[in-house]
């Protein structure tokens, strides 16, 4: 279905889509097809899954965020989620220049590209012909799985979040991301990010060990969530207990409370990061795919 997207096609808003296929902001009748689409790979796609299993449809949110769907012939043959982030769903990298046409049109600001590597690495090289620049591109993440449980033993100490701890918890959170991004995730305002993260520990997704004098240890959460997958996002260690060999123990529990959610665990690492990949083969993840992000 996918032959007749030319190699020729440009990422220019003036050039047309090729024939037979069409581009347009997903609404609440293309759920089950979005839905469909995605299952053909729940881990790769958990992020959209997840969202679709919260709102319940794949019409737009109220703050603008979208799907954008590229039909074949009118056949759903691949999308790309279009909010802070842009996060492709089984997109063919042959599509990603319609998709990044479209997407460019919205006029919207992204804050990211992630997902399977070879369509995020597509649509960056399309978006940076629209004139988009990105400030760091990674290009090999891998993604990585567990089925089974944890060959480490679990560090007792971890559990769910409280709101209680809040005021703890979201800077051990804010941390994470300035190290990850090399920027705060308060600029613009603390409303969005603060949500976020209350979010999180509201539906039991954060998961922390405070010591005695009630500073964060140790902390990640379940960034999305399914009836199948988790992910496991936002892994963090204060800095004074690094180096103590204690991280297999905490991501072995990390895998226990995920594992009581759904019965695949998935996480993606930056390649050079060799330590955490060590630490969470040790502990029993295996790669089944690789991801990519472009921070612009």
């Amino acid at each position: 279905m996918l032959s007749r997207v030319a190699p020729w096609l440009a990422s220019r808003k003036d050039v047309p889509d090729p024939p037979g296929i069409s581009v347009r902001t997903l609404d609440g009748d293309d759920t089950a097809a979005l839905v469909l689409l995605a299952q053909r790979d729940p881990v790769s796609n958990v992020f959209i899954l997840a969202h679709l299993r919260a709102a319940g449809t794949a019409a737009p949110t109220s703050g603008g965020a979208g799907v954008l769907g590229v039909f074949d012939d009118g056949v759903l043959a691949g999308a790309c989620w279009a909010g802070a982030n842009l996060v492709p769903v089984q997109l063919d990298p042959t599509l990603a220049g319609v998709v990044a046409a479209a997407a460019n049109r919205s006029g919207r600001r992204y804050a990211s590209a992630f997902g399977p590597a070879t369509a995020v690495l597509a649509l960056h090289a399309e978006l940076v012909e629209l004139g988009h620049r990105a400030h760091e591109v990674r290009p090999d993440q891998p993604l990585m799985t567990i089925t089974e449980p944890p060959s480490v033993e679990p560090n007792p100490g971890l559990g769910r979040g409280n709101l209680a701890d809040f005021d703890r918890i979201l800077p051990a959170c804010a941390a994470m991301f300035e190290e990850e991004v090399g920027y705060s995730p308060f600029l613009g305002g603390r409303e969005f990010y603060s949500r976020r993260v209350e979010g999180l520990i509201r539906q039991g997704h954060s998961l922390v060990h405070l010591n005695e004098a009630r500073e964060v240890v140790f902390k990640a959460e379940l960034g999305a969530v399914t009836s199948e997958v988790t992910q496991i996002q936002g892994v963090w260690m204060n800095p004074v207990y690094r180096g103590q060999g204690l991280s297999a123990g905490y991501m072995a529990s990390v895998v226990e409370q995920a594992r009581k959610i759904a019965p695949v665990t998935s996480l993606y690492v930056n390649g050079f990061n060799t330590r955490a990949r060590a630490t969470y083969e040790r502990v029993g993840f295996n790669q089944v795919g690789t991801f990519a992000t472009v921070l612009f």
